[in-house]
């Protein structure tokens, strides 16, 4: 299998490294070791291994590997692979993804908009730039011509100067958008430009100096004006696609923009709710605002498992922003999740569904639609989601492997899944269960052993059927669930 990783692709029958501008000249020592650090992505590599791999039988100078290294970095860009000291290279660019050979390389322009700099001097404004950012990111997100990376990835460069070749390199992108705001009382100035990464030519540039009221017309024009832009580079028809205004209320807009900043992180979503709420008391009828409230209460149910009123409260709120406009795309995710918890299954893929074709590029609801597969019983149409998701968002660490592993156990992939929950810093509990199923399957019950005792910590009190009850049951295919509580069972018995 070839091997693609952001817009370069290693040819592996015809020992060939493809770039944005055609065929990259490699030596034949530098394409193995690079062949090598791109199939082991998430390992250190040691230099002995290298050594022995690249050069079998001859001894080479220990300069030589540095050297074979350093040109891959001239010829790449630097930060491709890491040094880890006393102990070898690891690779460290956008994730691989391992392509047919025959396969073309995909039309899409691929693009990332960095986080608009704050020029107002104030800090506590960063959130209305991130927002404007967010917005943009959502709003060209609908369109299924690009691939567009996600907000947690491109605001990575947030804050830092950075080279617009140097950022597509790292994210796998062919096209930049950087821009900056300034927001004085009612007035709001925005700059902005595209940049073709592999020629550092500017496409397209504007500046403008509107009353804020005028900020979603701002936005529209420079979603429009990229569109028309990457369309003609990649030959592309698209329509106009003139959004309605959100809202009127720009006192709603700001707290809306606020919880945009906060929902964006599992660990501070929840905190988003009080400013959605005010932004629905504000306006009534802004139906983005209701849209991402429905989707923060409904995900309340992962942090209490044993209230299903969020999941049915979350579908109220969904109902009502789909009224107001029966496109927001996280009013149909709010709606599929709930549904999925409360195992109605064809309204869930109904609706999550509809919540990626609006927005083919949002990779959270890529990643809750390979949940969805995963407890439907299919886990491999699962992981092609999460690989999708993962390429739109290669810089978010956690919740990529968490989900990953849960579709590798139920894939009977147990040694892919064990790997996958050893590279993790911290593993959940309904992946600590899925561990104890590896294992197990493996013929490892030592170590199933060891980990049910964690979980049986974790759940002090509970007996193993409870614990079955609220991590296995409510989230497989009966069938699963049944071999699942069977394996639990034996390995508690060997103990």
């Amino acid at each position: 299998m070839d091997l693609e990783f952001g817009n370069y692709r290693l040819r592996r029958a015809e020992r060939q490294l493809l770039g944005p501008k055609g065929p990259v000249e490699l030596s034949a020592r530098s394409f193995d070791i690079l062949a090598m650090l791109l199939d082991r992505p998430d390992e250190v590599i040691g230099k002995a291994e290298l050594f022995d791999a690249v050069w079998p039988g001859v001894v080479v100078e220990d300069n030589t590997l540095q050297v074979h290294i350093s040109a891959l970095r001239k010829l790449l860009f630097a930060e491709l692979i890491a040094t880890v000291h006393g102990r070898g290279y690891k690779y460290a660019g956008p994730r691989p993804f391992a392509v047919t050979a025959d396969a073309t390389a995909s039309s899409r322009p691929s693009i990332a908009i960095l986080p608009f700099d704050n020029m107002s001097g104030d800090s506590e404004q960063d959130y209305f730039s991130d927002g404007i950012t967010e917005d943009i990111i959502a709003e060209l997100g609908k369109y299924k011509e690009f691939l567009v990376i996600a907000r947690n990835s491109s605001f990575q460069f947030r804050g830092k100067a950075h080279d617009p070749a140097e950022v597509a390199g790292k994210l796998g992108v062919q096209y930049v958008v950087e821009g900056s705001v300034r927001k004085i009382g009612n007035r709001v100035r925005i700059a902005v430009q595209l940049t073709d990464a592999s020629s550092m030519a500017h496409l397209w540039g504007e500046h403008y100096d509107r009353e804020l009221y005028d900020i979603f017309a701002i936005q529209d024009e420079i979603t429009r004006m990229i569109a028309a832009r990457l369309a003609r580079q990649a030959r592309t028809a698209i329509a106009s696609r003139a959004r309605a205004r959100p809202t009127n209320n720009m006192s709603a807009y700001e707290s809306y923009l606020r919880a945009l900043q906060l929902a964006a992180v599992y660990d501070t979503v929840l905190e988003a709710e009080p400013f959605l709420r005010q932004a629905v008391k504000l306006d009534p009828q802004f139906a983005a605002a209701h849209a991402m409230l429905s989707f923060v209460e409904s995900i309340k149910y992962y942090w209490d498992y044993n209230n299903p009123g969020h999941l049915h409260s979350g579908l109220e709120i969904a109902r009502t922003a789909l009224g107001l406009d029966p496109d927001e795309a996280y009013g149909h995710l709010a709606t599929g999740f709930a549904h999925l918890y409360l195992r109605q299954f064809k309204q869930a893929e109904v609706s999550l569904d509809r919540a990626v074709a609006l927005n083919p590029n949002d990779p959270f609801i890529l990643s809750i639609r390979a949940i969805f597969l995963n407890h439907t019983d299919r886990p491999e149409q699962g992981l092609a989601e999460i690989t999708e998701a993962q390429r739109r968002d290669p810089y978010a660490v956690g919740w990529y492997g968490d989900f990953r592993g849960v579709l590798l156990t139920t894939a009977g992939r147990y040694r892919e899944a064990a790997t996958c929950y050893a590279k993790m810093a911290t593993v959940t509990p309904w992946s600590l269960i899925r561990l104890i199923i590896c294992h197990s399957e493996l013929g490892e019950i030592r170590q199933a052993q060891d980990v049910l005792a964690r979980v049986k910590a974790h759940y002090r009190g509970l007996s193993l059927d409870q614990i079955i009850d609220t991590e296995v049951d409510f989230y497989q295919d009966a069938a699963v669930c049944s071999r699942y509580r069977a394996i639990l069972d034996r390995v508690d018995k060997a103990q």
